[in-house]
């Protein structure tokens, strides 16, 4: 297995017209994340990487959201790095990495920063492409080659997932969505139809996927001592000892 680490970071979207099916894919991605997003509750919520603060949150029941990108945009609020968050740790309830893996030149500091601050029982939802549908097939292939999207890393679901564990999340859901190559937008009709069909019985060539994962603190038990311990000794063995040495004493 290839390293996640690349010594060149790959080109990053600005926007999700990006992608030649960009708004499905972002229509997709915000339908699950706000049925996602009404299960975390705190105070503190972060939407990580452009593409993130571009996926709209209506029904998210934390007031203070806060957009976080690497350069300024009309939807930043504050701007910074996403493998170097400038939070306390233990402070964030909620995170949103909408396809920011994809596009990082080092996913598992990323990850790491996430698991810093986040709060015990948070939340993080990420989405990313999958490299087994068609789209991962297409990005392989002379179609459209100047797109960012043939810069998308392509992680599988399996492996996102394995990353989260490792740190001490637990997988909530997955869902798929995006049956497409990404690299065309839809001309058919009765589009929602068939891609209801085909996230219930081909889930596994989705183009998209989207993962809710929550933070797990094992609680610490302390172990109570001993308060009294009992003394092992026989109390008969030292009568016969006693009663020898009077015997001894009387010779």
């Amino acid at each position: 297995m290839k390293s996640a680490f690349r010594h060149k970071p790959p080109r990053y979207p600005e926007h999700w017209e990006d992608f030649p099916a960009g708004k499905q894919i972002q229509n997709a991605i915000a339908d699950v994340c706000n049925d996602y997003v009404q299960r975390v509750f705190g105070y503190h919520f972060v939407k990580l990487g452009t593409l993130s603060a571009q996926i709209t949150l209506p029904d998210c029941p934390i007031n203070h959201v806060v957009s976080q990108t690497a350069k300024v945009t009309e939807h930043t609020s504050l701007v910074g790095q996403s493998h170097v968050l400038p939070y306390s740790e233990n402070s964030v309830d909620g995170f949103l990495l909408a396809n920011e893996l994809d596009f990082a030149q080092d996913p598992h500091q990323i990850l790491r920063e996430v698991d810093r601050v986040i709060t015990a029982n948070g939340y993080v939802m990420i989405s990313g492409f999958n490299p087994l549908s068609l789209a991962g097939i297409a990005k392989f292939l002379p179609v459209k080659r100047g797109n960012v999207l043939h810069d998308a890393r392509f992680f599988t679901a399996h492996r996102i997932k394995d990353w989260l564990q490792l740190l001490g999340f637990e997988i909530v859901e997955q869902r798929h969505v995006m049956f497409s190559t990404l690299f065309f937008q839809y001309r058919w009709a009765n589009i929602e139809r068939l891609q209801g069909k085909l996230s219930t019985y081909f889930p596994w060539c989705s183009a998209v996927y989207v993962i809710l994962a929550k933070k797990r603190v094992v609680p610490m038990t302390a172990i109570r001592p001993k308060l009294k311990l009992k003394p092992r000794f026989s109390p008969v063995g030292a009568s016969i000892r006693s009663a020898k040495g009077s015997a001894r004493n009387s010779l």
